[in-house]
């Protein structure tokens, strides 16, 4: 029989193996370069206050779902901080039409849409003429396939 220090010791390393894999599981929903550094380095609020894509600085970043986003000021950075759900990119950061198509894709900063307040990145400049065909459909698809994708790793 197990002693009841035994049984304690056992859950805590269930408990402690179920919460680490529930982490790692948190973290596949985000596009991400192998320095977790988020959209290739761009600055995600200055596709909201400039409408372009303007590089970011490591000088000005922040973190969110453990993705690293660089700023290319300290103003769009403390914006971020302040709200960082309202400038993240949808789905993560992959490509919209990419998890339209039940794919994830990495995205080019420049082929991007901002919707109804809400950024959404593409592959590349075809693909968001195909994403802007008809942007309320595939918003609405890529919504549903990706409660599904955002638990599944990068093929």
């Amino acid at each position: 029989m197990f002693s009841i220090k035994s049984l304690l010791k056992i859950l805590s390393f269930v408990t402690l193996v179920f919460f680490s894999h529930l982490s790692i599981a948190a973290n596949i929903d985000m596009n991400a370069d192998s320095n977790d550094v988020a959209l290739h380095g761009y600055d995600t609020v200055a596709y909201f206050t400039q409408s372009k894509a303007v590089k970011g600085s490591d000088k000005y970043t922040a973190t969110f779902k453990n993705a690293i986003y660089q700023f290319s000021n300290e103003v769009n950075r403390e914006l971020f901080r302040g709200n960082p759900a309202k400038y993240a990119p949808q789905f993560g950061g992959f490509c919209g039409m990419g998890v339209a198509m039940k794919k994830k894709l990495d995205v080019d900063p420049n082929a991007f849409t901002v919707v109804d307040n809400k950024l959404y990145m593409n592959l590349n400049l075809a693909v968001r003429k195909m994403w802007s065909e008809d942007i309320p459909g595939n918003i609405k698809t890529a919504n549903k396939n990706w409660i599904v994708l955002k638990t599944t790793s990068v093929e």
